[in-house]
Formats: structure tokens, sequence, C-alpha cells
């Protein structure tokens, strides 16, 4: 579709962390290590967006955590995302990326159907190897700051 490749489009990033790794997939398009994530569809509230993108490419259930009113029932209270950025995608195209903190709340062992993606728990001490990129290690070690404190 012409719309996806050009102007600006709001989209989400999930680092899941579960027992000090990072849920993370090599995307095939870009062949780089990610974290889940996409765009947000029409009518879709970016934590929706999240939760359902961590499931479309990884098969995990998740949770997202940070920061929400919890005294407040209306309006209805969104997660804070930890980050927001700009990224340039091509010429004129970029995205706005919501950066969200997730864990797990249900199974986490990768069904077969994912694993083509190498969509896989991942430790810091496997990111040099992979290799994992400056900015997304930045948020892989970000999240499991998060999750332990």
């Amino acid at each position: 579709m012409e719309w996806q490749n050009s102007g600006r489009h709001f989209t989400v990033a999930v680092f899941v962390v579960r027992d000090g790794k990072v849920l993370l997939h090599h995307h095939r398009k870009l062949g780089m290590w990610l974290p889940p994530g996409g765009h947000i569809e029409r009518d879709e509230l970016p934590d929706e967006a999240a939760v359902r993108e961590v499931r479309e490419e990884t098969g995990v259930e998740v949770e997202l955590v940070g920061d929400r009113r919890e005294d407040v029932e209306d309006p209805v209270q969104l997660r804070r995302p930890a980050g927001v950025q700009l990224e340039d995608i091509g010429p004129g195209h970029q995205h706005i990326d919501l950066i969200y903190f997730a864990r797990p709340t249900g199974p986490t062992d990768i069904r077969e159907e994912f694993l083509a993606d190498k969509v896989g728990w991942y430790a810091p001490e496997d990111w040099d190897a992979m290799p994992v990129n400056a900015e997304v290690r930045g948020w892989c070690e970000r999240a499991l700051m998060s999750a332990a404190g």
C-alpha cells in the first residue's frame, strides 16, 4: 500500500523481559535483530497494538509494564511508553515508534512456527555474537534494569 511507504506512521516496539533475557527476533526484511513490533492499526490503541504485535510475531502473551494512573477509570488510562523515537525508514517515510516494556503472562516456550525467524530469549552475553545494534541493545539494557527494579 502506498500510504505505508510514505509519511509518518505510529508504530510500537516491545521489549519483553523474562529471567534476565529479552525476547528478540531476526527481522528477515531488515536483516537485523529487533524486538517484536509494528504499525498501530486504524482505531487500535497503542497498548493493544503492542500486545498484538508480540503475540503475532512470537506467540507469547504479555502484559505491558510501566506507569499508568490507577486511580482513574474514565478516561481510560494507557501505559506510558518507556520512550518515543522518530526513525527514518526511507525517503519521505518515518516511524514514530512508541517503545514499551512487557513481561509474559503465560507460557514462554517459542512455538515451532516462529523458530525460522530465530525468535528467542537472549541474554546480554548473547548480544555481541548476534549482533544486536547499539540502539536495540540500549533499550534491552533499560528493559532489564526496569524488570530488576
